[in-house]
């Protein structure tokens, strides 16, 4: 039995007034009922514990009513980690085919469940190569790969999450790392959380806007650039650029609240952006506005001759 003691049972089942505001999982008793084996009966509850007072703990599961568990009632509990943002839980093929919005004039070819992707405009080897993503499900895929590209760009690359199976098909086939770039990293935000990190960060009067259909170009004069597109609730970015000499002046910032004020307006609440792993001022920045990495990917393409 409950001695009154708020912090009574905090001991005995990792539960307590400290977990108030988290995810827990607590393991009840439940008066009246009889378990399969004749015991008593137990079960479970997932939620976000509201209260701990007044000799019961309140829960709120993700469905239903909030429970009122008397703390006499609990077996056991614990704290859990919060459930991921749906955001995070897309799958790294879904995010990745979710940025083909960067590149507007892309002309992409399913091959089973890989994409394959060139760009007329863009030399950016995002639009200029495989996305394989997952097994393929063709048993020709490596060579209509090849075909496919000696037919457009002269040289086949391949998008590949970092260390997979599908790193390991190329590379098993003589592909090496396209360049001495470091892995690229995929990065995700809430819209809300981003803008928030940019409070009191002004855009400059010079600003530019070149806005063709879902695409978005802001210019800071020859200072600082950069690219948004929009589609489906998701705003991405790409091409940030600080000329070299006007770096460390919050210019950057500047480009990321033009275009993220631009995707809000649209309804944007998810943000993306794709930054080399070895680039850590970028990287701190995103940071600061609440990136987190969903997955990290690399290109991988045949050996060149000397």
């Amino acid at each position: 039995m409950s001695s009154g003691d708020p912090t009574h049972d905090v001991t005995k089942h990792m539960l307590g007034p400290h977990v108030v505001g988290q995810r827990v999982v607590v393991r009840r008793l439940v008066r009246g009922e009889t378990g399969p084996t004749g015991g008593p009966a137990l079960t479970d509850l997932l939620g976000t514990c509201l209260s701990w007072a007044d000799g019961a703990c309140v829960v709120q599961p993700e469905d239903g009513p909030a429970v009122s568990i008397a703390l006499a009632d609990i077996v056991s509990g614990k704290p859990v980690p919060p459930r991921p943002s749906p955001r995070l839980r897309v799958t790294p093929g879904e995010a990745q085919r979710r940025a083909l919005a960067l590149f507007p004039d892309l002309e992409p070819e399913p091959l089973g469940e890989w994409l394959l992707r060139h760009s007329p405009a863009s030399t950016a080897r995002r639009a200029n190569s495989v996305l394989a993503f997952g097994p393929a499900g063709v048993e020709d895929a490596f060579d209509r790969v090849v075909a496919w590209y000696a037919a457009r760009t002269g040289r086949p690359i391949a998008a590949v999450p970092a260390d997979s199976d599908e790193d390991a098909y190329f590379r098993g086939r003589g592909w090496v790392a396209e360049s001495n770039d470091a892995d690229t990293l995929f990065q995700l935000a809430g819209v809300a959380q981003a803008r928030r990190g940019l409070r009191g960060v002004d855009v400059p009067e010079d600003a530019a806007y070149d806005e063709v259909d879902s695409l978005l170009t802001v210019r800071l004069g020859e200072r600082a650039s950069g690219v948004a597109a929009y589609a489906d609730d998701w705003v991405g970015f790409r091409g940030i650029h600080v000329e070299p000499v006007h770096r460390r002046q919050g210019l950057g910032l500047a480009v990321m609240a033009a275009l993220l004020e631009w995707g809000a307006e649209r309804g944007a609440t998810t943000a993306y952006l794709q930054v080399l792993g070895d680039n850590a001022p970028a990287i701190a920045m995103y940071e600061r506005l609440g990136f987190v990495t969903h997955h990290a990917y690399r290109y991988l393409a045949p050996v060149t001759s000397a």
